[in-house]
């Protein structure tokens, strides 16, 4: 099916990809890591994006995020045209619009936890309020914890004051790529739960990039990938749900490379 659409419910969208395709290497070895992708993401919407390795999720976040430029179609952000964008004006949204949140929390060991979460806001050249940074801190439950630095925090606390740096710039869209990855059951709960509570007091819109089949079912919209293509969606997601389609994708995947395996030549 050629430009797989979801996502466009008549709400407002944030982030819209538009015929998106995605290659890497020359024109004799390439690779196609998204083809022909057609996909938005509403205003106050959490929506995980997941597939079986290879599918092309990280590839789609860093494309909607603005850090990978598409081969072909469009990305927009509130309207505007990233794709078009030369990389300084590009830079200047993914400081001031686009909020990130990573498995490895890529906290500054060196600064404080205020500091950490102050320096998006430095990098753009503005000089944050102490009010508004503690405000950061305390929507995250960690307003006691301004000086501590990353080492003096647990894995939670540190994640926690990753998503409170996201949010210092009331960014438009967060993008989260596997922000439970390196969390214990318990711990990771509690952060999927902060980002669901953010969604619905703040209308929020996240984006969470995981191979997680509990951390998925605490989005509003999981949307599946394979093979680089949009393989359907699941509203209101139920984690057995969630994880019999993963089992689908990775058997149809196995079937499909076992079938490939066959038909080369053997020479």
């Amino acid at each position: 099916m050629k430009g797989d659409a979801l996502g466009s419910g008549g709400n407002e969208d944030v982030v819209r990809l538009a015929a998106v395709t995605k290659r890497y290497g020359g024109k004799s070895a390439a690779t196609t890591a998204l083809n022909d992708i057609t996909l938005s993401f509403e205003r106050g919407s959490f929506t995980a994006v997941m597939g079986p390795s290879g599918s092309g999720k990280s590839t789609l976040l860093h494309c909607a995020a603005g850090l990978a430029r598409p081969t072909a179609g469009t990305v927009t952000l509130d309207g505007t045209d990233l794709t078009s964008l030369p990389e300084r004006a590009l830079a200047r949204i993914r400081r001031e619009r686009i909020g990130f949140v990573f498995q490895s929390f890529n906290l500054l060991p060196e600064l404080s936890a205020a500091d950490n979460v102050a320096l998006p806001l430095r990098l753009s050249g503005k000089h944050p309020r102490r009010a508004a940074v503690t405000a950061a801190l305390d929507r995250v439950g960690l307003a006691g914890k301004r000086g501590a630095r990353p080492g003096q925090l647990s894995g939670g606390q540190q994640q926690r004051v990753a998503i409170a740096r996201a949010l210092i710039g009331s960014p438009s869209v967060v993008f989260a790529d596997e922000p439970t990855g390196a969390l214990d059951l318990v711990t990771g709960a509690e952060v999927l739960g902060l980002l669901g509570s953010l969604v619905r007091a703040a209308r929020a819109t996240v984006v969470m990039v995981t191979h997680d089949p509990v951390a998925a079912s605490r989005a509003d919209r999981v949307v599946f990938l394979a093979d680089g293509r949009i393989a359907g969606e699941m509203l209101r997601p139920e984690v057995d749900a969630v994880a019999a389609r993963m089992a689908h994708l990775a058997d149809r995947g196995q079937a499909a490379a076992a079938a490939t395996a066959r038909t080369e030549p053997s020479w």
